[in-house]
């Protein structure tokens, strides 16, 4: 297994811990409690249609949460791909409450599922060209969890919160000059990356000579990439100087996602990786044991 690719277990059991306490406050699940607690079953996590999966870990957390006995067989790992009827894992345990368990398990396998399906999407056709990379923009709460599923979905994290890394956007530069903004920034944050927004074609010579570890050039179409890409490589090549990464970001959707792969950018971000992923359909199909 992976480890890189799961989520801090703390936020895990946290979100389990919540999620558990919105299904069952104040009586516990009163469906299930007409059932003969003696009765096991073994059931089958199956995936409904072609994705990649995250969040076994939450999963497999929410089983042990609602009964210790309840043990979970996985047969895919986060980071895996499946197809319609592959079995992801096998239940076991008493039926009842794997029957409190169930909805809430799959919750979170279908919602992280879904992130990491749709990140592998962005990962396919970008092919190497570019870094796909996240944003902030996820379910509050959810971060570390959303972000684990993007990995698994081969794509890659941008910061995961403020206090990661320094960047500067147009609010953070009123009244100051991007070179004077970085200047800052390594004074008072050294060792930390420092991000700098542009807009225009002069912001960005401004960010590469201020000596900016990444440019985030916004809304620019392919062919005007094309262009900056060109003009920061001679930069690099007049000055002798490695140059800042530059990333491509604003609106950039899976259909045009080809084209800004080809321009020379080496990331592109989209906050459509967390915000606008649909879920995985994915089953729990139980069938009790004989007597």
């Amino acid at each position: 297994m992976r480890h890189d690719l799961n989520p801090p277990v703390a936020d895990i059991r946290f979100l389990v811990e919540r999620a558990l306490a919105e299904d069952l406050t104040p009586f516990g699940d009163l469906t299930s409690s007409l059932l003969d607690p003696n009765l096991n079953a073994t059931a089958e996590f199956n995936s409904r249609e072609s994705g990649t999966i995250a969040g076994t870990l939450c999963a497999e957390e929410t089983f042990k949460a609602v009964d210790s006995r309840l043990e979970i067989d996985w047969q895919v790992r986060d980071g895996q791909r499946v197809e319609p009827g592959d079995v992801i894992g096998i239940a076991t345990g008493p039926f009842a409450t794997m029957l409190t368990a169930e909805r809430t398990a799959l919750n979170f396998l279908s919602h992280l599922s879904g992130i990491a399906t749709n990140a592998s999407r962005w990962v396919d056709v970008a092919a190497g060209r570019a870094t796909v990379w996240d944003t902030r923009k996820t379910t509050p709460g959810y971060r570390s969890l959303q972000k684990a599923a993007v990995r698994a979905g081969g794509a890659a994290n941008h910061r995961g919160n403020l206090s990661d890394w320094l960047m500067l956007k147009d609010n953070h530069l009123i009244g100051l000059s991007i070179a004077e903004a970085v200047q800052r920034s390594r004074e008072l944050w050294p060792g930390r990356t420092v991000h700098v927004e542009a807009d225009r074609a002069d912001q960005m010579m401004e960010a590469l000579n201020a000596g900016a570890d990444i440019i985030l050039l916004d809304n620019f179409t392919p062919p005007e990439l094309v262009d900056l890409v060109a003009k920061a490589d001679a930069w690099a090549t007049e000055t002798n100087q490695k140059r800042a990464l530059l990333e491509a970001s604003g609106g950039i959707t899976l259909d045009e996602l080809d084209a800004y792969a080809g321009t020379g950018v080496d990331l592109i971000s989209s906050g459509s990786l967390t915000n606008s992923a649909p879920v995985l359909d994915i089953g729990l199909d139980v069938v009790p044991n004989e007597s």
